[in-house]
């Protein structure tokens, strides 16, 4: 099977829209693959491991994958960005890999150092081997999380999205096999090892920065973008887990954790999307602007605002099933969830938006303005959730986590308007919040039992697209920009 190779800068100016387009289809689906991936997992490992050794080998993933995603957030969007407006990014990208390596290995000591002392505060003694052996994939995460982000930077979106499909592959495969071998919890440690490790060398196909090589690119200029970013990073990540922290930390029992925790697990799609958007985003209006295009830039950040705004109607019905869609997934025993699934589910739309506002600000250079929404939705979030919680519970959080989204959502894109002059299309605003209401309401109307409800989802979802085209939402450029995505149309130009 023949390797894409990243596409050269003329194939990429030809429509930067569409190419931003496709390789967000294309990596959202890749994304994607952890939702059947993961559940085949989550079941063969239940099975073979028992609930002690799961419990054990959960805990162990939880912190070193929590470790790990926060490297990730000091460098992602500064790599993405430095390597997308420089015109020769290899120097970017050694000096790039050098402080991802640097910083992998120093944390992984730091987290073999620290094993010990953790596993007695958690009163867990095997859990000090597990940590240490799961440290050594630190540093190999944090390199095939570099060429990621180069990647991104050099317009190889549809190289990037085959990375995500072989990580999620490789991961499932890797713990059938080592933990299908009897190897139990380590087993499971070594084949997320393995699945970096696997990640690595699929990358080095596509892109190969040097590591050892001259770089004249400062370490110093690629920080000094990376701080502000890492602070958004770092607020964005502990406002998504906020609301369960002081749900918790005002005396809320297991299981009422629990069902706020499977509510918020049915909302990973919005995620997935933004995930896969926005880097792509980022890059794109960067190079734009890096080559003078800057009306050109705008216009794209406008139609991504718009983009975002689009997808409420979405959120909103699948909201209104929320009765009917958690004993669905989750089972009878978590009917509770679907109050607070509502809530999440009209936040998430929100959360997209912030995404999208944030990325277009770092593109034009106010990466401290993006910083300061992170600022505004975790002190929001703070000071209500203590507020909210001990009068309305949970449903009070998951209200709570929705209104400081939308509020979050208003100040980007205030901010957007400010430094960026980019102002949302008032007629999207209307029909998007026009077509949310009636989603929302036939929705709550329709009763579907049990497997019912993906027919309803997929024909409401289907009348929200229609409704669009009846309103004329999109032109006749963006109609055969839409077509040109589907599959069968790229199989034939294929």
């Amino acid at each position: 099977m023949a390797i894409p190779s990243v596409p050269r800068r003329d194939e990429r100016q030809q429509n930067p829209g569409r190419h931003v387009l496709a390789g967000s289809v294309r990596l959202f689906l890749a994304e994607a693959l952890i939702l059947p991936t993961g559940l085949v997992t989550l079941a063969f490992l239940t099975r073979h491991l028992g609930t002690g050794p799961y419990g054990l080998f959960t805990l162990t993933a939880t912190v070193v994958t929590w470790i790990e995603l926060s490297l990730m957030s000091l460098t992602a969007r500064a790599i993405n960005k430095c390597v997308s407006e420089a015109a020769d990014w290899r120097p970017v990208a050694t000096t790039a890999l050098r402080i991802q390596l640097a910083a992998g290995l120093l944390v992984m000591l730091v987290v073999m150092l620290a094993a010990a002392p953790v596993a007695r505060v958690l009163g867990e003694p095997l859990l000090t081997g597990y940590l240490r052996l799961l440290a050594l994939d630190i540093p190999l995460f944090c390199l095939a999380q570099a060429h990621r982000n180069i990647l991104i930077g050099t317009g190889g979106y549809q190289q990037r999205a085959w990375l995500s499909a072989g990580r999620w592959l490789a991961r499932l495969g890797l713990i059938v096999l080592f933990v299908g071998s009897g190897w139990s919890v380590n087993g499971a440690i070594a084949a997320l090892i393995g699945t970096s490790l696997v990640e690595l060398m699929l990358a080095r196909r596509f892109v190969k920065p040097s590591l050892w090589g001259r770089s004249d690119f400062p370490v110093r200029r690629l920080l000094a973008t990376a701080w502000p970013l890492f602070l958004l990073g770092m607020s964005l990540r502990l406002f998504d887990k906020i609301d369960i922290f002081v749900l918790k930390a005002l005396g809320a029992s297991a299981a009422q954790v629990g069902l706020y925790g499977a509510a918020q697990n049915l909302t990973i799609m919005p995620g997935l999307f933004a995930a896969a958007f926005t880097p792509l985003l980022l890059a794109t209006l960067t190079r734009l602007r890096r080559d003078g295009a800057v009306a050109h830039a705008r216009a794209m950040a406008r139609d991504a605002v718009r983009l975002a705004g689009l997808l409420l109607p979405l959120a909103a019905l699948a909201a209104g099933a929320a009765g009917e869609i958690v004993p669905l997934v989750a089972g009878a025993a978590f009917g509770e969830a679907a109050p607070i699934l509502r809530w999440l589910l009209l936040g998430a739309a929100g959360s997209v938006v912030i995404a999208v506002g944030t990325v277009v600000l770092i593109a034009h250079d106010k990466p401290w303005w993006a910083a300061a929404v992170g600022g505004v939705v975790v002190g929001l979030a703070g000071v209500g959730q203590w507020w909210v919680i001990p009068r309305w519970g949970a449903a009070g959080a998951a209200s709570c986590t929705a209104a400081v989204q939308w509020l979050g959502a208003l100040f980007v894109m205030g901010a957007v308007a400010i430094k960026g002059k980019i102002f949302p299309p008032l007629g999207s605003v209307l029909r998007s919040l026009v077509i949310s209401v009636v989603a929302f309401g036939l929705a709550t109307w329709w009763p579907t039992p049990g497997g019912l409800v993906l027919v309803k989802l997929a024909v409401l979802s289907a009348g929200v697209v229609g409704a669009y085209l009846a309103l004329g939402e999109l032109d006749a450029r963006e109609r055969a920009l839409v077509w040109s995505l589907l599959p069968w149309n790229s199989i034939s130009r294929s």
